[in-house]
């Protein structure tokens, strides 16, 4: 279900450039910054000026459809973390969040290594690119990247890093941040039998309630879901289900000899019952032996925001993309893969994806966000942020996409 996190080490050099006109990013090979001053009417500045999110109150309940369209500057092979803020930057729900002050009432200072720093400093910039006072273009985030690299080493330096583990870091070090689970409770001892006598939503509930005693935020509210697993033994016909937690879907690209595939056959290459044989074989508890099986997945809790990560990088390090493009929908409705066919919440909004342009050992990274006021798009390209079109950001550079629940009839959950 989740690939194991990795560090791609790529050669130093200068490279090609991309369809945008950058260099492609290397390591220790920072990205040139272009001259915005006598092209705009703002200006470049730190994340870190404002000091702290309580001088900012001006521009919180900002009405300026300029608000947010601010491009983060390059401080060095950083388009991946720039194309991830970017995303989030656009999820309304966490941006409201962290420029309203609500993110403050649940600090962790107890459990959290980071004691709230992560957090601090990711609310400070979400309000320096939101601000309502006409002044800047785009932002240096170096102080909210000395604080993620406090928090996971690996993005410290200027190595290129892949933006889906980036994002899964960044979402695990904010969430411990305003975990509001602030004193741990002791392990819980699971009883397989008297589980397996529970129905189906009755275990969901009890598998998430295990999951919440330790793991409760804002940040799980928006991003976590629930996936069903099913086990079904080939020989008894007897089936064991259980539900474990998602951050995202790592989905995989089927490989056909058309060109293009649409993203609904990527889920259901994820979702599709597959058999176990062989030295993959589980126990199954009635037979009480080891049996051939067939597992299956489905999704019993829909979260907030889904993020569907493409998994276009394979073999060892990563050392082939695949190019093809993925049809994605502005609207897509995941009804075939809940778990319980009575459930509405079922129905999602495309608003951010994360592209990748390049190979394996050179690349950069942009985004394609949808403004949450005007639902207007726009491409963030480092510091630089153009207009675009719905139809234009379907694309073979589509990689991490942000997906929003609607409510039932029709209306943006957020």
């Amino acid at each position: 279900m989740y690939n194991t996190p990795f560090r791609r080490r790529l050669p130093p050099g200068p490279g090609p450039l991309d369809k945008y006109g950058n260099k492609y990013d290397f390591p220790f090979l920072q990205d040139s910054d272009e001259d915005i001053s006598s092209t705009s009417r703002r200006s470049t500045y730190s994340d870190s000026k404002q000091g702290s999110t309580g001088s900012l109150a001006s521009g919180r309940n900002s009405r300026n459809e300029n608000a947010g369209l601010v491009g983060l500057k390059n401080l060095g092979n950083t388009c991946f973390m720039n194309s991830v803020l970017q995303c989030l930057s656009n999820t309304k729900v966490l941006k409201n969040y962290c420029i309203k002050d609500d993110y403050t009432f649940d600090i962790n200072k107890r459990t959290s290594g980071m004691k709230g720093q992560l957090m601090n400093a990711y609310a400070t910039l979400m309000c320096n690119m939101w601000k309502d006072d006409g002044y800047c273009t785009s932002v240096a985030p170096t102080a909210f990247k000395s604080q993620i690299q406090r928090f996971a080493p690996r993005f410290m330096g200027y190595n290129q890093q892949d933006a889906q583990e980036f994002l899964r870091y960044l979402l695990m070090g904010l969430h411990e941040d305003v975990n509001r689970v602030q004193t741990k409770p002791k392990p819980v001892r699971v009883d397989e039998e008297e589980d397996d006598r529970l129905s189906p939503v009755q275990k969901a509930k009890e598998c998430w309630n295990r999951y919440i005693a330790f793991d409760d935020s804002k940040i799980v509210d928006i991003f976590v879901g629930q996936l069903r697993s099913t086990l079904t033994c080939t020989t008894c016909k007897h089936s064991s289900v259980t539900f474990d937690p998602f951050w995202d879907l790592s989905v995989p690209i089927p490989k056909r000899r058309v060109s293009d595939v649409k993203l609904i056959d990527c889920i259901s290459e994820f979702m599709k019952e597959e058999t176990l044989d062989d030295d993959e074989r589980p126990s199954c508890a009635k037979c009480r032996a080891r049996r051939r099986c067939t597992k299956s997945f489905s999704i019993q809790k829909f979260p907030q925001i889904l993020v569907l990560h493409l998994k276009r990088f394979s073999g060892e390090r990563y050392r082939s993309k695949l190019s093809t493009t993925v049809d994605f929908p502005m609207n897509l409705d995941l009804k075939e893969f809940s778990s319980e066919r009575d459930n509405e919440n079922h129905k999602y909004n495309l608003y951010g994806m994360s592209n990748h342009s390049g190979g394996v050992y050179s690349g950069h990274y942009t985004a394609n966000c949808k403004h949450p006021s005007t639902g207007e798009w726009h491409l963030f390209n480092d510091n630089r942020v153009t207009p675009t079109s719905s139809n234009r950001v379907i694309s073979s550079e589509a990689y991490v996409l942000f997906y929003e629940l609607e409510k039932a009839g029709g209306t943006s959950r957020l």
